[in-house]
């Protein structure tokens, strides 16, 4: 006979630790960006929209397809997106979604389908999407390596990827001046040293295109395709 035995109160407690920890940051996280919803909605716009703009529309979304955006945020992307494709759109952050959805009833669309969601454990069966974009995402969740995975997951074979993120810069001068800031940042929120490479090595993912929108643009555009 096997006899389950518990675990002494301070093993337990050290058992425990990194989820209650885990737990606290998303928590701080979710609350940073409930304050940060206001200003994300009036000054992210500014730093982003050009770029999203002809991203999206560079993609040629065919009429039927199924779009899922990560980290919908707001809703800046959305008057972008064709009207005749149904988007998808989830992020962890509910006010945001809140501020997002209100946009949605204000213009009368009927295409999108908004979603609380954790982008490290997306709630779709395998190859659920024709196309997948992120932007400015990667490097605020806390684990890109395995929000990528699930990305590709639900993204059918031949479907499109598009994403926009700032990215370790391939020069190391200025590598190495950005990842000075990354101890600061982190307490932000965000990453400044993660490669861009690291997030699709390993992955069922062809690189069709990676470049920037002009030789002075702090991101980097990332179009693949999945084999």
């Amino acid at each position: 006979m096997e006899i389950d035995v518990a675990p002494a109160e301070d093993e337990k407690s050290q058992q425990d630790a990194p989820s209650r920890s885990g737990s606290k940051v998303k928590a701080e996280r979710a609350q940073l960006y409930k304050q940060l919803a206001p200003a994300y909605e009036v000054l992210f716009p500014l730093v982003i929209r050009n770029h999203i703009r002809s991203s999206i529309q560079s993609l040629d979304i065919p009429e039927g397809s199924k779009v899922l955006e990560v980290g919908i945020g707001t809703g800046v992307s959305m008057p972008v997106y064709p009207q005749h494709a149904k988007i998808t759109g989830i992020d962890l952050s509910e006010p945001m979604l809140e501020v997002a959805q209100k946009r949605i009833q204000r213009e009368g669309w009927d295409h999108f389908d908004l979603r609380a969601m954790n982008a490290e454990q997306l709630d779709f069966p395998d190859e659920s999407f024709d196309f997948v974009t992120a932007f400015h995402v990667v490097t605020v969740v806390s684990k890109p390596q395995k929000m990528m995975a699930e990305i590709t997951r639900v993204l059918k074979p031949g479907g499109r990827l598009l994403v926009i993120n700032h990215f370790r810069s391939r020069r190391k001068w200025i590598a190495n001046m950005v990842d000075r800031a990354d101890s600061v940042t982190r307490h932000l929120g965000w990453r400044t040293n993660l490669e861009c490479q690291s997030i699709i090595e390993n992955l069922p993912l062809e690189v069709e295109r990676r470049y920037k929108s002009s030789p002075f643009s702090l991101f980097t555009i990332v179009k693949a395709k999945r084999c």
